[in-house]
């Protein structure tokens, strides 16, 4: 297969990357610098250019483009860019697509979790309702943006993903030194679920999405998902650390501010991944437990 992908040099997109070319396809990058290399295409949302003559004729489209949500606090300027870092480059690549004389396939378009409601201990499914705030309203709209695409014909899918787990990157990389210094805990009661997934499973599972027929919402998550409190044990016991103290909400109040503090900590999704498991696709890493162990194997013995 020949697959572009925008988002290419994050953990998501780095993982595809190269899961794609191990197993002999062609993966093509779309690039913001200004000399593209080998399977490189130039774009740049904001200007709204992209090579589409670069796009014609790939059999699948992976959009992952998007400034980071937790990386920095949330100031009225760090929202819009997480808004229109999202919808634009969408925008930009559903419209591109939908024009093309050789359209793929398939749009295999990112969203999150966020896209639900903070229900406590509902399980929610790709049937659930949205929910509301910030990250909700981001979701809906970058799922929105999707619309040309969809117009034209292209099958796409919405990948609401969940918590990435990998010793490269995101939250669990984030989580792991006060683990390993033993101060780890859980945030608040650790009542509130945690829907997870880890970065082999979510690579394999777009993989599956581009040779499915599945279409619409996608939850990218495991078929476990865990309360804080038991994924802050679950990690304790695979780094060999207590984890006894729950952390106070001031601490990282402070450091992220309060909105961005409930909705990464605090907020409740209790998420199934229905839609992959009736498609027939089987997780190697059902569980916290065998995640963690898998993502950190190497890694407690540091």
């Amino acid at each position: 297969m020949k697959v572009a992908i925008t988002g290419s040099s994050g953990l998501i997109g780095s993982a595809l990357v190269g899961a794609l070319r191990g197993a002999g396809h062609t993966a093509i990058r779309l690039v913001r610098h200004g000399s593209p290399g080998p399977d490189e295409l130039a774009w740049d949302p904001d200007a709204g250019t992209i090579d589409a003559a670069g796009l014609e004729g790939v059999d699948a489209v992976v959009n992952l483009a998007g400034a980071g949500i937790g990386d920095e606090r949330w100031t009225d300027e760090r929202k819009r860019l997480i808004l229109e870092s999202r919808t634009k480059s969408t925008d930009l690549i559903a419209r591109t697509i939908a024009d093309l004389d050789r359209k793929p396939s398939v749009l295999l378009s990112a969203s999150g979790i966020d896209y639900y409601p903070d229900a406590g201990d509902e399980v929610l499914t790709e049937e659930s309702r949205a929910g509301d705030g910030f990250l909700t309203d981001v979701c809906v709209q970058w799922e929105g943006a999707t619309g040309p695409a969809q117009e034209a014909g292209i099958r796409t899918c919405l990948l609401r993903t969940g918590i990435v787990q990998s010793a490269d990157g995101g939250a669990l990389k984030k989580t792991l030194l006060p683990f390993k210094l033993g101060v780890g805990g859980r945030f608040g009661s650790g009542d509130q679920w945690w829907s997870w997934i880890s970065i082999d499973d979510h690579v394999r599972a777009m993989l599956h999405l581009i040779e499915s027929d599945v279409e619409g919402p996608v939850n990218l998550t495991a078929p476990n998902p865990v309360t804080n409190q038991a994924y802050t044990k679950a990690l304790g016991r695979e780094l060999g650390r207590p984890t006894l103290l729950p952390i106070p909400k001031l601490g990282p109040t402070v450091l992220l501010g309060k909105e961005l503090t409930e909705a990464l900590l605090y907020t409740s999704h209790r998420v199934l991944p229905t839609v992959l498991e009736a498609d027939g696709f089987v997780f190697r890493h059902p569980t916290i437990e065998t995640c963690l162990a898998a993502m950190l194997g190497d890694d407690e013995a540091a």
